[in-house]
């Protein structure tokens, strides 16, 4: 099959690197390669770890990223694009500066701001301007359990309370929601994501959960194959469906890389999904 010079479908992650590649923009780039998009990248910061726990990290100046942004802007087509961790203001800033300026498509945000046991990664006033002036940038955004109910204001104990929280993440700017479902009760059997659409239809994701170890990147994962499907042209309700069967398929069938927290399995996923 010939293309045409950027005619093949292209998405960017705009994250930090994880030296395991479990997570952040390893994690993206897997799970773009998976879904048949070419990934291109903008790296924020550099984070030094492994199974056992990350050890080190140093964030990237913001003149580096301002080059990367131009470099991918003069020479490829990004149809699509999402965000991971970005460490403080003035690196969000920096992104928000950059995406204005080029056309890198529709945003996915993955509001990184709590781990996946609810403990805040961003300092207060690095969550402010995420909230305030990243996330209104977003067509789609997809928080945590925990994520959701600290942007929410709010928590949440019930299918109700998801809804609800889901209308308050609206009102922050984003035009789609992808509301992650609880999943620290070791005795649950499947986990619930809730969609709101910018169209107003609503609806819920639900599949099984798997009790191990190795689900390093999940959020990652997710986003990314968002991006990725936005970017082949996917409707966001299409892309969220995909990305949801993508993730728990690389869940449930666990790949035996590192001693302790390993990755997911980006190859299990089928094609035809």
């Amino acid at each position: 099959m010939i293309f045409l010079a950027n005619e093949f479908p292209q998405a960017c992650t705009i994250a930090g690197s994880d030296s395991d590649g479990s997570a952040g923009m390893q994690a993206d780039l897997h799970t773009f390669f998976r879904r048949k998009v070419y990934g291109t990248a903008v790296m924020t910061a550099a984070v030094a770890g492994n199974s056992y726990g990350i050890h080190d990290s140093v964030t990237l100046p913001t003149t580096f990223i301002d080059q990367e942004f131009k470099d991918l802007a003069d020479d490829y087509h990004v149809r699509a694009s999402k965000t991971g961790m970005l460490a403080d203001s003035e690196l969000i800033r920096t992104v928000i500066k950059n995406y204005q300026a080029y056309e890198f498509g529709p945003l996915v945000v993955d509001p990184v701001i709590t781990t996946k046991h609810g403990n805040m990664l961003l300092e207060q006033s690095a969550y402010k301007t995420l909230r305030d002036e990243l996330i209104p940038l977003a067509t789609v955004i997809t928080p945590n359990f925990f994520e959701a109910q600290k942007l929410a204001e709010m928590p949440i104990n019930t299918r109700e309370d998801m809804a609800t929280a889901a209308q308050k993440l609206r009102q922050l700017g984003a035009k789609n929601i992808v509301l992650k479902g609880s999943h620290h009760d070791p005795n649950q059997k499947t986990v619930s994501d809730y969609v709101l659409l910018e169209s107003g239809e609503a609806f819920w994701m639900t599949g099984k959960f798997f009790p191990t170890d190795r689900k390093n990147g999940t959020g990652d994962s997710l986003s990314a194959c968002i991006a990725a499907e936005l970017a082949k042209g996917n409707s966001v309700k299409d892309a969220a469906k995909i990305a949801k069967r993508f993730v728990d398929i690389a869940i449930e069938n666990d790949i035996a890389v590192g001693h302790k927290f390993g990755p997911i399995n980006h190859w299990a996923p089928a094609d035809e999904l």
